[in-house]
């Protein structure tokens, strides 16, 4: 896959973009309401936000990999595997976000100093190529969804 500028910053984007709707969508909520399940929605923000942790460790992780080595082979976790190994669906909202925000700070620090070639350094998932592109498109775009499925809850 050919990469560009313009893509990499679209994506850049919408990652820092995850953070500020979530906060902006949850700001002065507390937790009781940021835990609540309906039958109707049995994910509450809080689920949501465990959720997007888990991928962001996941998919992260994988990134990291791939920067530190040349095509390593991962091992594949999926995020709803990995999410069990964790307590993210336990901890209280703001301290689980504060977490998150942290990691992606740390994420976007590390992939806005990348050169522009290691942004098609790759590794081996599952079999399949997937580069630190295809993995950073693949978190924010996932991540939108996400994000209108918390906006639209709290509505």
């Amino acid at each position: 896959m050919k990469v560009s500028s313009v893509e990499i910053e679209k994506y850049l984007n919408l990652l820092a973009e995850t953070s500020r709707r979530l906060s902006k969508a949850t700001n002065g909520l507390d937790d009781a309401r940021l835990k609540t399940r309906t039958k109707e929605r049995p994910w509450s923000v809080n689920d949501i936000l465990a959720h997007l942790r888990s991928c962001a460790d996941v998919w992260g992780g994988s990134i990291d990999a791939m920067l530190a080595e040349q095509k390593p082979t991962i091992p594949y976790r999926h995020p709803r595997q990995w999410i069990k190994k964790t307590s993210y669906p336990e901890l209280p909202f703001p301290e689980s976000f504060k977490t998150f925000v942290a990691q992606r700070k740390k994420l976007l620090e590390t992939l806005t100093g990348l050169p522009f070639e290691d942004w098609s350094r790759a590794g081996i998932i599952k079999g399949r190529e997937h580069t630190v592109f295809t993995q950073v498109r693949r978190m924010a775009l996932h991540e939108q969804v996400h994000c209108e499925q918390i906006e639209n809850l709290l509505q």
